[in-house]
């Protein structure tokens, strides 16, 4: 099994080596090279979100997810309360007891937050991530890069002969699926609109969005900044800036930096 680098169902964060046990697990296999080109019209947003339904529970059955009675699954179900239905989304919470830092989001509502971004931040800058993932779902970003992912991996030309429909999707195909999903990438503006809907989420719940902001640098202190990690910001670029333009927004709606 080898990392899963980057996550297209709404990764914030990048990963690094820690303490905090294995690495996300991924079934990566060499992708299928074909000339067939499946048009995204073949897939309704249900079959897609079928598709993700599937794909994450294969994720949940091949990763250690946090039982109901660690640490930071308390901490995470803690933080989350009350945030099972949120702006018209239907969420689910779960940690993996993986080293690392980092979270994602699927369009079916699932939410997952490694140990090792758990390690590294405070509660309020994980409630930061859990907006930044949200606002991905919310602003369809996540649906529409899974959906990206399976009319362009392996699985297109299978896709395509079932006209679509939603299929059990065997061991291989979830690994071929996993490979395309992690190699996809957010926008600037994706990434933008994700970032002030996870400061408007932290507002909502009140809590001091400047969070936000210390969630990022924290990302680039952890990683020597964000040149030596260059390579594992390539789906979020101009990180600095991004932190600069939190960090501003705080400051003009009158909330002071957190010690």
């Amino acid at each position: 099994m080898n990392l899963l680098r980057l996550s297209a169902t709404g990764v914030l964060v990048i990963m690094m080596s820690l303490t905090a046990g294995a690495q996300i697990k991924l079934n990566k296999k060499a992708l299928k090279s074909g000339s067939k080109v499946v048009k995204a019209a073949t897939l309704s947003d249900e079959e897609v979100i079928a598709y993700t339904k599937e794909y994450i529970r294969w994720m949940d059955e091949n990763n250690p997810v946090a039982p109901e009675n660690d640490e930071l699954a308390q901490r995470l179900k803690k933080l989350t309360a009350g945030l099972t239905n949120y702006d018209g989304l239907d969420l689910n919470f779960k940690v993996y007891l993986v080293k690392d830092i980092n979270a994602f989001a699927c369009a079916d509502g699932s939410v997952r937050v490694c140990a090792g971004l758990m390690d590294i931040m405070s509660d309020e800058e994980i409630l930061g991530v859990v907006g930044h993932e949200i606002g991905h779902v919310k602003n369809t970003d996540s649906k529409d890069a899974f959906k990206t992912a399976l009319l362009t991996s392996a699985l297109k030309d299978g896709v395509a002969s079932q006209g679509g429909a939603a299929a059990t999707l065997s061991q291989s195909q979830l690994g071929d699926l996993g490979e395309a999903v992690a190699n996809s990438a957010f926008s600037r503006k994706q990434e933008s609109k994700a970032d002030d809907y996870g400061y408007a989420f932290l507002k909502d719940n009140d809590v001091n969005p400047w969070y936000m902001s210390t969630a990022f640098e924290k990302l680039l202190g952890d990683t020597g900044g964000e040149k030596k990690g260059s390579q594992l910001f390539s789906s979020h670029p101009d990180t600095e800036k991004r932190i600069k333009a939190t960090a501003k927004k705080a400051e003009k709606d009158g909330f002071e930096r957190p010690e």
